[in-house]
Order: structure tokens, then C-alpha cells, then sequence
């Protein structure tokens, strides 16, 4: 088996380009899945493979790229696979094969029904089908679960190389809101190579290429569209354009090009012609100290806050919600935290007498639907603590290790294995030291064994421990001598629980703020406190401007400009509206509603409360001030408020109207259209959803049985909107007084006028507008 990773370190290689339009031009019929032909006509998959090959492609991907079993035919998807690696390698000749492997057209939770372990089985299938290829890729991928289920399932099932992509938009995030720098950091600990495809031409994917490069030391990859398509699916660029774009790519040490859709065999040839003679650069990057969820980055470059308040220790009503399993309390604690100024959150499931491992996983899943702070996993049991790294969406801590051999030897691996940072306690068999020069010798004990694992000081955060100074008033200053003495010697982080200070004393916040003052000023940049404390945030932010990381004191004068310090505590539960729970997916939204159908007529509580709060939140979702997974919790606990309205009401009803929602014939990617969905549904509408790959009389029958008023079609593929403009075309003929709404990947506005619908929708916000100027007109 020739070794791709060493052929990539000598030479600008050269990737293929677009299958599926290969396919088109060849006459696939519209809506039949390519990966089929595999099975079918190999001749036909080995052709185009060849094609390429002449072109100059070193690496032929095989024509796998939707062969799963939730797109195949019922046990078709490992024959396919198969077959499709083996066609590959036919027409490979001395090239290298690439098994690609693409999303599997359903979302993970939180976002959709899909567990990570269904999803974590679902690519493992396909990668030892494909164990044939030389190397396996990842590609257009937008859910950071999902890529990591995919990226799992081929480190633990193969020891191919992996690439892997994802596809991000003009707005430099993937649709679920995934920024290029997660994406890097997630990455790098599974994939050999990283990169981006799809989506966009080379031009306008450079930016978002520069901010992936920042933050891995991986060889990297780009595989561009050939810029966008007319209103006849006729892609921009020509081969001598696209391949002009590339330059930069090369002179920023991206040394493995290729193309995405509208690419031929001609934009191949033309980057061929564009290496000839040019060796790869070598890229030397320093990546930042960072943790991140998949939406929100965290740098350490100053003071950041861990919310301590997710922690059972001394906390009684947390302990009581864990024992009860009420995630809602967990869930409004972090959003609670979030609120208050907290950029990472500390997430501890230890009470006795529960399944620890269940809860705690429990409790990321939840927390990570209503807030995209990054996690700290507060346990020290090896398994649980895997369990909850694989549910994380990011770069996440673990919390902790310290110096005991069993400790090291448990979690550095996972930590190793994960990319995540990890907490080091400056104790041992011997318990806690006295000296501050004991503490630092253990310090480095920890920080030598990370090494051995390759886990870089910046990703050690050392925990110097915080004694109550009640009982040993000596020790505060040996935890202060320790703290500062470790970050003069290492580049590591330093961690203090603060609050454990003050134990046994009166007025406990006074003590708890001048000892975080000192401890910030020893080199403490990581304090564990409880944010929904004023004086305890507003020394932090004070310190970021006097130690200068707060540049011209922008975030200061952002946090506190617009109202006097007493007015900066956290809303009261009683002054907070229904919005305000909708838009953090809270459950307390429901007893709101309550509330109002105590004073209220029900279809009143609807108009008056709901809608508003549900189209507040479109708002916000639609200038960029919450993303996908917010949007979808958002939706979910809307639903819980409907429910209770139509608990009230005769018969149960509420609905305004009738939608019919379809995937067209031949595409079984149906994220879109079930996010439509849910946010239709909680705007009070009945959806009739007929499913993913819908021929066109079955909409049209379902729109003629309800004299329906609305209906809405997606595609996400190029091969599959000749049916929806086929399905638009019955609609009209057969029931004119029928809207059509339209939305996919793969559409434009002009597109969809171009085939006839009334309105292109581009996100579930847009659709929920529609419906409303459909049904209730001003």
C-alpha cells in the first residue's frame, strides 16, 4: 500500500474534482443517487475515475461519497462501498484511492434526533467496507458532531489516513454555525489532513482558509467549487480562472489542491499546469492557547472565567436537580453563567448514588443545547470522562489530573486522544504539600508526563490549590509563591478554585475578591468562580485592562459603559419574559405560559406572546447573534408552550394552517426541511410532512386531499432540482391557489424563479416569514 502521508510531504498534490457533474453530463437521470452506479454501470464510475487520472489528480476519490445505509437501498450501502473503492482503483492505475465519505443527510443531537454512538455506527460501516482505499476523506461536512462521530469511526475502525472538510459559507461559519477555527482545533487530534470544500469558488473561501491554517499544524487541503451556479446549474469559473485562485493557497503552504462541484477534468489539468516545478512550502504555525465549542472561540490571551455553579459540592439544590435528573435546573444555571460573563463552564455530575457517567453525559447534551460556551468535564473517572468528550461539540478541558501514577495514566491518554487541555492538581499519595517548592516539583511532574503523551504546555493548566486560610492562614501565600513560580518557569495555564479561600469566615466575598486579585497578579488566568457575583466578574474585567489584554479597554467599557455597576447583577427570574426563556430553550417557558392562559384567552397567548417571542428570536438568528443549534432549542421549547396552550383549548387545536413540506424525488437530504419543520410547527402551523425523495404527484395529491395553502420543497443536490422545478410545474397546473416555498444548499433566488416558485427561502427563519404572509396578511 503506497504511503500517502509520505508523498504529500514531497510534492504539491493534486486531488480530483467533481464527480456528480461528471455524472450529469454523461446523462444521470434526475434524482438517481451516482454512488448506485457502482453496482450498475462501474464502466461508466471508472471512466470519469480515468478521466482525471489523465488530468493529473494523484488521488482518485472513489465514488462512496453517499453510500451509508441511511441514503442506500436496504443493504446495499457496504457493497456499494465496496464496489465503489474497487472501480476506483481499476482506473487508479499508480494513484492513490480515496475513500470518501460524506454526512449522512440526518442532524445530531441537539440539533436533530440522531444520536452520536447512531451516528458513530453508521460511518463505521462504511469505513471498513472501504478498507481497500489508501486513505480515507471526510468531506462537506457542516455539524461538528457529526464530523467528530466520522472522524472517531475511522481512527478506531482503520489505520488509513484521514482528511477531512468541512463547508463553510460566505459568513465564514458551516449553516450549523461552526466556526473555521473550532473546526481546526477539533480536527487536528483525528485527521492527518484538514481543509475546507464546496460551498464557494477558491476567492471567497481564502478567508475562511487563512483562519483553519491559524490554528492547526496539519497539512492542509481546499477542493473549491468552480464558484457559484447560474440559473442553469452552470458553474462560473473556467479552468484557467479557477486555477488563477490558487496562488495565495499555495504561498500560505496549502500544498493539496482540488475541485467541488462545476470542476472537470479541465480544472484539474489547469492546477496541474499551475505546480508544474513548484515544490510544497513548509508551514511552521505556533497555534493559540484557545478551548472552544463548535460556535464560539475562547482564547486564553487574558483573565478568562469558569463558571463554577454546575457542581454539586455545598451546592444543595444542584445536587437534589442531579438526583431527580431535572436537566432544566442544570440547563438554566449555564445560561445563567453565561449571562453573567463566564467563558467556559465547569460540568461536575459527582453525587453518590447516581450513574455518573449517564449524567454527566446528560448533562453536556443539555448544556450545549442552550448555550455554546465551551465545557470544563469535572471527573476523574476514565470512562465517564471519555464518554462526555465524545458528546462535546469542542475543544474541552478535563478536570483533572495530579500527580499519583493511576491518575496520569488514565486521563493524560484521553486528553492525548480528544485535543482536549486538561487540569493538573499539585497533589500526590502523600496528599496536598506544605511547600510551595513541593507543589511546583509536582507541577512539573504532570507538565513532563503531558509531553510524553504530546500534549503541549499551553494545554496544561496547573491548579496550585486553594487552602481555607481560616485553618491554615500560611498557606494562601505558598499557593500564591507556587502559582507564580510555575508560570515564570512554563508555558502553562494556572487554575484556582477561589472561592475555597474564604471557608469559615464572615463576609466571604470580600475575601474571595482580594485573594482573586492577588492570585491574578501571581499569574492566575483561569479562576473557577461563581460569575453571577458582580464584584467578582468586574475585578476580572478590571484586571484585563490594567494588565493591557483588554486592548483600549473595549470590552470594559462594553460591559459596564451602559449602566451603573449596581445595575450589572443577573435579571431576577421575575422580571425575566417569555423571550427571554424561548430564546435560551429553558423549560420555564412553559410555566410562563401558564401564567398567561390564567389571564389570557389561549389563541391571545399565541398572538400575543408566543408569536412575537418566536419571531424576536428569527431576528436574532438571522443577524447572526444566535446560531442553528440555539434556533432549534429555541424551537423546542416554544413547543413546550404550545402544548400547554392546546392543553387548554376544546379539541386541542391552535393550528393557523395547513403546510406540505417534501424533499423532492431523488434527494434523501432532509436536514433542512425537518428545521422547517420544527420552527413552522411552533409558529402554530400544521405541517404535513411527506418525507424526503417525494415524487412530484404525491405533493401534488397531498396538496389537492387539504385544499393546502402552502408548500415547501428542498434539494440539496445539483442532480435533483429538475425535480423540483418538475414538482413545481404539477402544483401550478393542478392547484393554482397553492404558495411554493423553496430552499436547499443547492438554490439561489434567482433559481427558484427561474423554475417557477413563489419564494426562495434560505433559511427556516425566511420560511416561518412566508407562512406568516401567506396565512395572515396585513
Amino acid at each position: 500500500m503506497k504511503d500517502f502521508l509520505a508523498f504529500i510531504k514531497d510534492n504539491i498534490t493534486l486531488l480530483d474534482g467533481a464527480t456528480g457533474t461528471q455524472f450529469q453530463l454523461r446523462g444521470l437521470p434526475a434524482g438517481k443517487s451516482p454512488e448506485l452506479l457502482n453496482l450498475e454501470d462501474p464502466a461508466l464510475v471508472e471512466e470519469i475515475h480515468r478521466a482525471y487520472v489523465e488530468a493529473g489528480s494523484d488521488v482518485v476519490y472513489a465514488n462512496t461519497f453517499g453510500a451509508n445505509r441511511l441514503k442506500m437501498p436496504h443493504g446495499k450501502a457496504e457493497s456499494i462501498v465496496r464496489a465503489g473503492v474497487e472501480a476506483a482503483r481499476r482506473a487508479a492505475g499508480d494513484k492513490f484511492v480515496a475513500l470518501d465519505i460524506g454526512p449522512t443527510g440526518a442532524l445530531c443531537e441537539p440539533l436533530g434526533s440522531m444520536t452520536f454512538d447512531e451516528a458513530y455506527a453508521v460511518f463505521a460501516e462504511v469505513v471498513k467496507a472501504g478498507a481497500g482505499a489508501d486513505l480515507i476523506v471526510i468531506e462537506t461536512m457542516s455539524d461538528l458532531t457529526e464530523l467528530r462521530a466520522a472522524l472517531l469511526a475511522a481512527r478506531e475502525n482503520s489505520s488509513l489516513p484521514i482528511m477531512c472538510s468541512m463547508t463553510f459559507e460566505e459568513s465564514g461559519r458551516t449553516f450549523t454555525g461552526v466556526l473555521p477555527e473550532a473546526f481546526a482545533l477539533c480536527a487536528s487530534p483525528f485527521a492527518d489532513v484538514v481543509g475546507i470544500n464546496c460551498s464557494l469558488g477558491p476567492d471567497k473561501l481564502l478567508p475562511v482558509m487563512r483562519r483553519v491554517a491559524a490554528y492547526t499544524q496539519k497539512p492542509l487541503f481546499i477542493k473549491a467549487n468552480a464558484g457559484l451556479p447560474d440559473a442553469n446549474m452552470n458553474y462560473e469559473l473556467s479552468p484557467e480562472a479557477f486555477s488563477a485562485l490558487h496562488g495565495e493557497y499555495l504561498n500560505m503552504g496549502v500544498n493539496i489542491l482540488g475541485g467541488c462541484c462545476g470542476t472537470t477534468p479541465g480544472h484539474i489539468a489547469a492546477l496541474k499546469k499551475l505546480i508544474e516545478g513548484k515544490a510544497p512550502l513548509k508551514r511552521r504555525v505556533a497555534v493559540p492557547a484557545a478551548v472552544c465549542s463548535a460556535s464560539r472561540l475562547v482564547p486564553l490571551d487574558r483573565v478568562r472565567i469558569i463558571g463554577e455553579r454546575i457542581n454539586p459540592t455545598g451546592k444543595k439544590a444542584m445536587k437534589e436537580a442531579l438526583l431527580k435528573g431535572d436537566m432544566g435546573y442544570v440547563a438554566a444555571r449555564a445560561v445563567e453563567q453565561a449571562e453573567a460573563g463566564a467563558d467556559m463552564l465547569d460540568v461536575n455530575a459527582g453525587v453518590p448514588g447516581i450513574d455518573e457517567k449517564g449524567s454527566l453525559c446528560e448533562m453536556v447534551r443539555r448544556i450545549q443545547s442552550v448555550t455554546d460556551l465551551p465545557l470544563q468535564i469535572d471527573c476523574t473517572k476514565p470512562d465517564a470522562v471519555e464518554a462526555a468528550l465524545r458528546l462535546t461539540q469542542g475543544k474541552a478541558v478535563i478536570n483533572s489530573v495530579n500527580a499519583e501514577e493511576k491518575s496520569l495514566a488514565s486521563l493524560l491518554p484521553l486528553a492525548a486522544k480528544y485535543g482536549a487541555a486538561v487540569v493538573g492538581l499539585t497533589v500526590d499519595e502523600e496528599g496536598i504539600p506544605k511547600t510551595a517548592q513541593k507543589r511546583v516539583q509536582l507541577a512539573e511532574k504532570i507538565i513532563a508526563r503531558a509531553k510524553e503523551y504530546g500534549i503541549p504546555e499551553s494545554d496544561v493548566y496547573i491548579d496550585c490549590l486553594t487552602l481555607t486560610v481560616s485553618a491554615e492562614q500560611e498557606q494562601a501565600q505558598n499557593t500564591l509563591c507556587a502559582l507564580k513560580e510555575i508560570r515564570s518557569r512554563h508555558d502553562v495555564h494556572a487554575v484556582l478554585g477561589v472561592s475555597n479561600i474564604s471557608f469559615g469566615l464572615p463576609a466571604r466575598g470580600a475575601v474571595n475578591a482580594a485573594f482573586l486579585v492577588m492570585a491574578m497578579q501571581a499569574g492566575l488566568d483561569l479562576p473557577i468562580i461563581n460569575p453571577n457575583l458582580p464584584e467578582m466578574t468586574a475585578a476580572v474585567a478590571a484586571f484585563n485592562v490594567l494588565s493591557g489584554a483588554d486592548k483600549d479597554c473595549r470590552e470594559y467599557v462594553e460591559k459596564y459603559a451602559a449602566l451603573p455597576a449596581a445595575e450589572k447583577a443577573p435579571v431576577k427570574a421575575e422580571d425575566k419574559d417569555i423571550y427571554y426563556y424561548i430564546s435560551k430553550g429553558l423549560p420555564d417557558a412553559a410555566r410562563l405560559t401558564e401564567q398567561f392562559l390564567q389571564e389570557l384567552e389561549p389563541l391571545e397567548v399565541i398572538d400575543k406572546k408566543l408569536i412575537p417571542a418566536l419571531n424576536k428570536v428569527g431576528e436574532d438568528y438571522e443577524k447572526g447573534r444566535i446560531f442553528l443549534p440555539q434556533l432549534i432549542s429555541a424551537a423546542e421549547a416554544a413547543k413546550l408552550c404550545f402544548e400547554k396552550v392546546k392543553s387548554v383549548i376544546k379539541g386541542g387545536g391552535v393550528d393557523k394552517g395547513d403546510i406540505v413540506l417534501a424533499t423532492v424525488f431523488g434527494d434523501v437530504h432532509d436536514i433542512g426541511k425537518n428545521i422547517v419543520k420544527t420552527v413552522l410547527q411552533n409558529y402554530g402551523y400544521n405541517v404535513i410532512d411527506l418525507g424526503k425523495n417525494v415524487p412530484p404527484e404525491r405533493v401534488v395529491e397531498a396538496v389537492e386531499r387539504g385544499k393546502v395553502r402552502l408548500c415547501g420543497l428542498s434539494a440539496l443536490m445539483t442532480t435533483t432540482v429538475e425535480n423540483m422545478r418538475l414538482t413545481i410545474e404539477m402544483l401550478k397546473k393542478s392547484c393554482p391557489y397553492c404558495k411554493i416555498m423553496v430552499g436547499g444548499a443547492v438554490l439561489t433566488e434567482e433559481y427558484a424563479k427561474e423554475i417557477g416558485a413563489d419564494r426562495y427561502c434560505k433559511d427556516a427563519a425566511a420560511s416561518a416569514r412566508y407562512a406568516n404572509a401567506v396565512f395572515l396578511p396585513q
